[in-house]
């Protein structure tokens, strides 16, 4: 496999700049870039010790700094890796990149140096991904997440998952084979017993999904309401800054607005709309339209209305709007509570129990607005830094396909059908286990999670 080279640190002028190498020959082409002071030759030093000497490109000195060598297998990659730690400039981070390419490397691709370390057993697949989400991480929380499962907590939960029910197959494998000499060791009755118990701890696993999802993936919310009840304050209130246009003037904001903000402990990927109402002209109509898509596509619905009014015909039209929508979670937010209070909790039982009371204006009530959603979403039960989590679409259709595979299974045995008909279910499960955490993972698959790193991871 060829040796890869990429700057690993951010693009821009700082302190020092880092290139990385990874592959058979990453010591000697290091060699021919990075000279130690005094006689001495790079592989005369202790591996994974910092070691300081000349930078070279071409023969020609460009600069002073420090490296690094990892031999494999005790490696990021797996593989004989390095590191040159030169001083930070743009160009002079490029020249030295550009010198290992001169010397034997080739460019990394993007997260090729993790992809690496995956297809060399050093990390699952799911602790890839976590590493993408330490990357990515917005809040605290998602920091504490992701550190968690790149330190591999879900790849040990599945692997253990794998191993029992491994067991199980290979006692149907037995029977299979060797169908009247009784090898099998496992009675029908205990199989269903062992399979129901796997499901249970899948089953948990699942329900981590909610909490998950809210934390690394963030959810998709969409604050609606009629005009000039304050959504585009409420949005600012949340994002801690003036992003949105707001003045007293009804259908200031006749567009979209989308960000991402934390919230506590969940990710909120916020769309503010315009307002829901009967449009005057065609441009209005264009955004009324596109407010009502936002809504019916949203997971999480803020519903803004103006709690120092009486109820009006606008108000009864979002309220029909929201009727009409399922399995989404609505939260009434009665505003400008500074004004005065007109409306309460039981004119919204009919679309939500979830009611609370703020001024976005005067910046009050965003406290118990983070704590609503948070109950809502993030399950108090699990401690981000001992229990294993899923986080992502892709791992929990795996866990949610091996649940209908044993479920499967089970229904099977309990119809009377051989062992060997269960079994077919449950290698299709085993399939499942294996895409979430690698084993029999796809290229595509790989290709797109690693797709997501930058160059140099």
């Amino acid at each position: 496999m060829s040796t890869i080279s990429a700057i690993s640190t951010a693009f821009g002028k700082g302190g020092i700049a880092i290139i990385r190498l990874s592959g058979d020959n990453a010591i000697d082409i290091l060699n021919k870039v990075f000279k130690p002071v005094g006689n001495k030759s790079i592989e005369d030093f202790a591996p994974n010790t910092l070691v300081y000497g000349s930078i070279y490109k071409e023969d020609k000195l460009i600069d002073r700094g420090m490296a690094v060598v990892f031999k494999g297998p005790k490696s990021y990659t797996g593989e004989d890796s390095a590191e040159i730690h030169c001083h930070g400039g743009i160009l002079l981070s490029q020249m030295v990149l550009e010198a290992t390419f001169l010397a034997g490397a080739v460019p990394a691709g993007p997260g090729e140096f993790t992809q690496r370390a995956f297809l060399s057993g050093k990390m699952g697949l799911s602790q890839a991904e976590a590493v993408i989400d330490l990357i990515d991480a917005q809040s605290e929380s998602k920091v504490a997440l992701a550190a968690s499962q790149a330190d591999g907590r879900l790849s040990k939960r599945v692997n253990e998952v794998y191993s029992e029910l491994m067991t199980i197959v290979s006692s149907i494998y037995a029977y299979i084979d060797y169908p009247d000499e009784d090898l099998t060791d496992v009675s029908i009755s205990d199989m269903k017993l062992g399979l129901s118990k796997i499901k249970d701890r899948l089953e948990n696993l699942k329900k981590t999904y909610k909490t998950g999802r809210a934390v690394c993936e963030g959810l998709n919310t969409v604050i609606a309401g009629k005009p000039n009840t304050g959504k585009s304050s409420l949005l600012n209130m949340l994002l801690g800054e003036d992003r949105a246009i707001v003045t007293p003037i009804a259908g200031t904001t006749r567009d979209t607005v989308e960000e991402t903000v934390s919230a506590g402990k969940v990710l909120l990927r916020l769309c503010d709309t315009a307002g829901i109402h009967t449009a005057t002209d065609e441009v209005e109509e264009i955004g009324v339209r596109r407010a009502i898509a936002k809504v019916e596509s949203a997971e999480l619905i803020l519903a803004v209305f103006d709690g120092s009014a009486d109820f009006d015909t606008e108000d009864t039209e979002v309220i029909n709007q929201l009727k009409l929508l399922n399995d989404k979670t609505i939260i009434v937010v009665l505003n400008k509570n500074d004004v005065g209070t007109k409306l309460d909790k039981q004119q919204f039982e009919e679309i939500t129990p979830y009611v609370v009371s703020i001024s976005a204006k005067e910046n009050n009530g965003k406290t118990k607005l983070i704590k609503l959603i948070e109950q809502i979403y993030i399950d108090g039960e699990i401690e981000y830094s001992s229990e294993c989590v899923v986080t992502n679409a892709r791992q929990f259709a795996s866990v949610v396909n091996s649940i209908t595979h044993i479920d499967n299974a089970i229904s099977a045995l309990n119809e009377g059908f051989t062992q060997d008909i269960a079994g077919m279910e449950l290698e299709l499960a085993l399939s499942e286990l294996g895409n979430l955490d690698g084993r029999k993972v796809t290229e595509d698959v790989v290709h797109n999670i690693f797709g997501r790193f930058c160059v140099g991871k």
